[in-house]
């Protein structure tokens, strides 16, 4: 009977330079493997919507590739340095280059998206799940078990660490999201120029070796240098549009397009995608919102506006000469610095950000309404659609509480609304949720021809009425054609449903049901 191996290395021994140099692969490998994670992610949420159902989806479909990974790992017996060399180079070339193939398929077989998506998560997925166990029996052969797994693991868990603060705080507002990609990719490919200098005498095809490290390199650092000609490949596919200005934040990918002539849409802000606003006829969507409440009320003297960091409602806003003061409250710095300081996105909203009036806090509204006692004379609630949970949070039961306590015992607020008529359900759970913590609504609705039929629901503590005047000027509203706002055909009517809150989110769900089947078609 054979004795079983027994380590050969000194329990108090000083680490060699070769074990160094693995457990710094392992954080470099647990970063890289985060990363696509994130991005697939990311890239999930900002394509299909629903970014909890694609997070999920993704990170169950990722783990279930490294166990995989794992298992397979088991068939690797010899030539251990030989197999991590290689499997590190393809991890490089297919993690390094998923986003951008992810965007170029959105942007060129968009049928075809899901599929490649779940398709290269599994297969980074495997080949991440390879990595750690060929690394571990590496070293296995001068560290001490126990030593051994709590070092990898603890490297493992500060990589993993380290790429999650800086995925939304600086990699992806400053790089990118395809640049990223082939960031870590290089990474990886460093880690395996590593490996064939370290095992140089145990590579039994040096040269060979050699050369795939040179060509992967050369491949990512290529794909990084044209990481901006891919960017604009597949957002002018995409956008369709002349693409006049991008940016991205931890929150959002911030596209503005042009389309110039009679007739045209003009420009076009999207974001993460999805459309906000259209030049030709923003007008009638923004005075549809402000003016029912403004005029309603009379003289507003204070008013905050919740979203809406694009300043069109302000602008609007500001035709009040009793308006002393507008508190502006949005997520995302981005927005509200793109459209006060570029000249041409300023001249739209009639540089009403740089108004003296105006004061721009960058929070999250959920948290200043909690943290405010200052009461508003007119709220004006101008958040994107409910597509994922944590834009969710801001219709729910408990956000309007909140908004109650804000608003004075005379003002109203008003909130945008999705479609009634293409998400009826969806529509209605709002007005119902704000009826559930004891304020009256008013529902209408406007047709604004970039989104079709349009909802808004006025809020307050006693009954809205007509305004008897509105602002000069306007390009949509007059008096005699207000009150048409408040009729809703059969249609549009009102429906049963349920209050939207923070332990069900059901308006998630019933958005995501009602606007699916119109992308469907």
């Amino acid at each position: 009977m054979s004795a079983a191996p027994v380590s050969t290395a000194l329990p108090n021994s000083p680490p060699r330079p070769v074990e160094i140099a693995l457990l710094a692969s392992v954080f470099i490998i647990a970063a890289c493997g985060l990363l696509y994670e994130l991005a697939a992610g990311a890239i999930a949420s900002y394509v299909l919507g629903d970014s909890v159902l694609q997070f999920s989806t993704i990170i169950g479909a990722y783990l279930f590739a490294m166990g995989v990974g794992s298992w397979l790992s088991r068939f690797f017996e010899r030539q251990l340095p030989a197999h991590f060399l290689r499997i590190e180079l393809l991890v490089a070339l297919a993690g390094g280059a998923l986003p951008a193939l992810l965007f170029l398929a959105n942007a060129y077989t968009p049928g075809a998206f899901r599929f490649l998506l779940y398709a290269l998560v599994f297969l980074v997925g495997m080949l991440v799940g390879l990595e750690i166990p060929l690394v571990m029996r590496i070293l296995k052969r001068n560290v001490a078990l126990k030593d051994l797994v709590s070092q990898v693991l603890t490297f493992d868990y500060l990589g993993a660490l380290a790429v999650s603060v800086a995925f939304p705080l600086v990699l992806v507002p400053h790089l990118g999201m395809i640049r990223t990609g082939l960031l870590f990719g290089l990474m990886n490919a460093t880690v395996a120029l590593w490996a064939l200098w370290l095992f140089r005498h145990e590579l039994r095809r040096f040269g060979a070796h050699a050369l795939a490290c040179v060509l992967t390199l050369a491949v990512l650092l290529a794909g990084f240098a044209a990481a901006g000609t891919i960017t604009t490949l597949t957002e002018d596919k995409f956008y369709t549009d002349h693409i006049v200005f991008t940016a991205a934040s931890p929150y959002q990918r911030i596209v503005v397009t042009n389309a110039p002539g009679e007739g045209r849409a003009g420009h076009r802000l999207f974001l993460n995608g999805n459309l906000q606003f259209a030049e030709r006829d923003e007008y009638r969507y923004h005075e549809a919102l402000v003016h029912p409440v403004m005029a309603a009320h009379g003289a507003p003297r204070k008013v905050a506006v919740l979203g809406g960091g694009d300043g069109m409602a302000v602008r609007e806003i500001l035709k009040y000469p009793s308006v002393e003061s507008v508190t502006l409250v949005e997520l995302d710095p981005a927005m509200t610095r793109i459209f006060s300081e570029n000249p041409t996105l300023a001249k739209l909203n009639g540089h009403a950000l740089q108004n003296p009036k105006v004061t721009i806090v960058n929070t999250d509204a959920f948290g200043w309404l909690q943290q405010g006692t200052d009461l508003f004379d007119v709220i004006v609630v101008d958040f994107p659609d409910p597509t994922n949970f944590s834009i969710g949070k801001l219709y729910t039961n408990s956000f309007y509480a909140l908004l109650d306590k804000r608003l004075a015992a005379s003002g109203y607020a008003v909130v945008q609304t999705t479609s009634p008529l293409v998400a009826r359900q969806s529509f209605w759970t709002v007005v119902q949720t704000i009826e559930s913590v004891g304020l009256s609504t008013a529902p209408y609705h406007a047709h604004v021809p970039s989104f079709g039929e349009w909802g808004y629901v006025i809020a307050s503590r006693r009954p809205w009425r007509l305004p008897d005047a509105l602002p000069p000027g306007l390009r949509f509203l007059s008096p005699p054609s207000l009150p048409l706002l408040f009729d809703f055909s059969l249609d549009m009517a009102r429906v049963p449903a349920d209050v939207n809150r923070l332990s069900n989110q059901a308006l998630v769900h019933s958005y995501e049901r009602e606007w699916g089947k119109v992308v469907a078609h």
